[in-house]
């Protein structure tokens, strides 16, 4: 067992609690986008978005994390307006169906804002609050959860990796702790596949249990993404056995959420794993 910095604590995200450290916590992906890399325009109708999470709560997803923009290699910007026009309607709908806590995964502090107004319940930030520092104001504001990824521009590192990524964390949190954010708000991301090669993925999935030296829960995001795609040489829709291996060795290595695209095996993976290491089986 993992010597971690905190104990199994409970905080809130608006009209929901979320009990971090008791089991792993299953994110599922609904991207709005008609270029993410491995679903893109599956789900970018309102009606679509809504049925494909539904049929995630029904696999028991803990949180559904919503997003406008896709962040693969080479994708487009997008604009605060457009954004708004593909998230906000979906988070609309969804609060009339669903029961679960919503995430936006913005770094955008004009989309946050909206996407609370719509009824959001945590910020998934994959510039870690310092594309728009602005927008932990925002969070702090509406008192969410704030999910802070690791990235940069390039992968050239100066020093030793997770020696970096700890690095960049600190002034995150230092952002965080300026606007307001408490501690148990904070979640952090190793940003698997942002700013790193497929060597130095490799490197802080093996490393990763370094992360809870700075004492907050860490949520893992690896499912499909070229790490695996490039280690076996698959395509993005064949890449579910490497997602399990990933989910299943960060779950070992004190990850406290897991963001998937397939629901039911990633519940199951955290299923089994939290029987392993959590000890929660019951005879």
């Amino acid at each position: 067992m993992l010597d971690k910095k905190y104990k199994p604590y409970v905080t809130s995200c608006r009209e929901f609690d979320l009990e971090i450290g008791q089991r792993t916590l299953v994110m599922g992906i609904l991207n709005v986008t008609p270029d993410s890399f491995s679903d893109g325009g599956q789900f970018t109708s309102v009606t679509t978005a809504l049925n494909h999470a539904i049929a995630m709560i029904k696999a028991d997803a803990d949180i559904i994390d919503i997003g406008g923009e896709s962040t693969r290699p080479g994708s487009e910007f997008v604009d605060a307006e457009e954004e708004k026009k593909r998230v906000i309607p979906v988070i609309q709908e969804l609060k009339r169906y669903i029961n679960k806590p919503i995430s936006i995964d913005t770094y955008k502090a004009s989309v946050a804002k909206a996407a609370f107004e719509a009824g959001a319940n945590i910020l998934n930030d994959v510039w870690g609050l310092q594309k728009e520092p602005e927008i932990a104001k925002v969070a702090a504001e509406y008192d969410v959860p704030v999910i802070m990824m690791h990235n940069q521009e390039d992968t050239v590192y100066e020093t030793d990796l997770m020696e970096a990524i700890k690095e960049f964390f600190e002034k995150s949190i230092a952002i965080a702790h300026e606007a307001g954010i408490k501690d148990e708000k904070i979640i952090l991301d190793p940003g698997i596949g942002f700013g790193k090669t497929v060597k130095q993925n490799l490197e802080v999935m093996n490393r990763l249990e370094e992360l809870q030296a700075l004492g907050y829960p860490v949520l893992l995001g690896i499912s499909r993404k070229s790490i695996i795609g490039k280690t076996l040489d698959l395509p993005s829709h064949d890449r579910l056995e490497g997602t399990i291996a990933l989910n299943a060795t960060g779950i070992v290595k004190g990850a406290e959420i897991i963001r998937v695209h397939d629901l039911k095996e990633g519940v199951r993976t955290a299923r089994m794993m939290d029987a392993v290491v959590r000890g929660l089986y019951e005879e």
